[in-house]
């Protein structure tokens, strides 16, 4: 704070050099051109600058009031004051209390100091010392007495023996090694929930999409993602799946609002399968195309065709077999016994077979029968699915 002499001569330096403050400020070293600009208005205003300076008072004449009159009618407690309206300290409190109720000797209610207690009450308290789950300062105001006062019953009911026996006991620190083997357990345990998460996977994607289990999860369609994560959500976090299938957040929940969505070619699948299989699922994209246009069902050949794969509506196509000039294994020719003689004057003379290859929808099956040549008379047969030389040995 500047005494009267300095802050009268930062004045008439103020108005010797042409009410320049920055130039004053920077002769004398103080003050700010602020506090400058404020001794000069008071000058001003009354012609000289006061000769004591009383300091700021940091609160109204209201707040003082309220402090003092809360004190007086809520028991009469410095701390309780305090805390309720924030302001101020006890000291301070006690010179306005002195100031405006001169008479009125504060008043100061110290916990527990005039009340007894009995030694059942004591034991009590005691207890749930022991036992708290918070501090020892709530047990204590919950009770009316002070910190101290709680554990001197508590001293003086338990010894220091007894008690240390009763405290829970810290666990003795661990060696550098158990923890390199605690996290080395950590680490294992981790690798086995990522291989299992990995297998679980690979195991939906069999069931769900008919993948193979060797296939890598990674190459999936999203909506072959999201169909997995939906059928390991209860298994597993969906932040996880996400991460391990590497699919977008965003990806996943479009696909999984895509799926709510009605399918409006649901009846017309229904209209294909049918004209499909009345005819013998022998009908194309094209043939197709057409018969729905003829009910009135006008939808694109591309729709009809997606439509198609869906459905696994494939017509099966009969290959041409391709030339093979094998003719098998050569070996020694068997002995001409009938040299193109198939006539017979008595039966079970002569017996000649032969392997037939017949086309059929479930693959190629081959009949093997066994004929007499005295009347044509099929003494025996066998069907096999493949024409092996061993088939008529065994039909005899």
């Amino acid at each position: 704070m500047h005494s009267y002499e300095d802050r009268i001569r930062a004045v008439e330096l103020y108005y010797r050099y042409g009410k320049k403050a920055s130039v004053v400020v920077m002769e004398l070293g103080y003050p700010s051109t602020k506090q400058l600009g404020r001794w000069v208005r008071i000058y001003e205003e009354k012609g000289d600058l006061p000769r004591e300076l009383k300091p700021r008072e940091r609160y109204s004449r209201t707040q003082k009031i309220a402090a003092v009159e809360h004190y007086l009618t809520h028991g009469g407690c410095l701390s309780y004051t305090r805390r309720a309206i924030g302001y101020p300290s006890n000291e301070i409190l006690k010179r306005w209390i002195e100031e405006f109720y001169p008479n009125a000797r504060p008043l100061v209610i110290r916990s527990g100091t005039n009340k007894c207690f009995s030694p059942e009450e004591r034991s009590q308290a005691v207890r749930e010392l022991c036992n708290r789950r918070g501090t020892a300062r709530k047990v204590a105001q919950s009770i009316g007495v002070s910190v101290p006062v709680l554990y001197k019953w508590k001293k003086d009911l338990i010894s220091d023996e007894a008690y240390q026996s009763m405290r829970k006991r810290k666990a003795a620190p661990q060696d550098k090694n158990q923890d390199a083997l605690l996290g080395e357990i950590q680490r294992l345990r981790q690798q086995v929930h990522q291989l299992q998460l990995e297998r679980d996977i690979l195991i939906k994607a069999n069931e769900l999409i008919k993948k193979d289990l060797g296939i890598s999860f990674l190459t999936l369609k999203n909506r072959e993602k999201t169909l997995i994560v939906d059928a390991l959500k209860k298994k597993y976090p969906v932040a996880e799946l996400l991460s391990v299938l590497q699919l977008a957040r965003s990806c996943y929940f479009y696909h999984k609002a895509s799926k709510r969505l009605c399918d409006k070619y649901a009846e017309i699948r229904v209209i294909m399968a049918d004209i499909f299989e009345e005819n013998y699922r022998c009908y194309g994209y094209r043939r197709l195309h057409a018969m729905l246009r003829g009910n009135n069902r006008v939808i694109s050949e591309k729709v009809v065709r997606r439509l198609m794969a869906e459905e696994q509506l494939v017509v099966k196509r009969t290959r041409r077999r391709r030339y093979n000039s094998y003719c098998g294994e050569i070996g020694p020719a068997p002995e001409n016994l009938l040299a193109r003689d198939f006539s017979s004057c008595r039966p079970n003379e002569k017996w000649l077979t032969d392997i037939t290859e017949f086309q059929l929808p479930a693959g190629k099956v081959y009949l093997s029968p066994v004929i007499d040549c005295f009347d044509g008379q099929v003494v025996s047969w066998s069907i096999g699915t493949r024409p092996d030389a061993t088939e008529s040995p065994r039909i005899i």
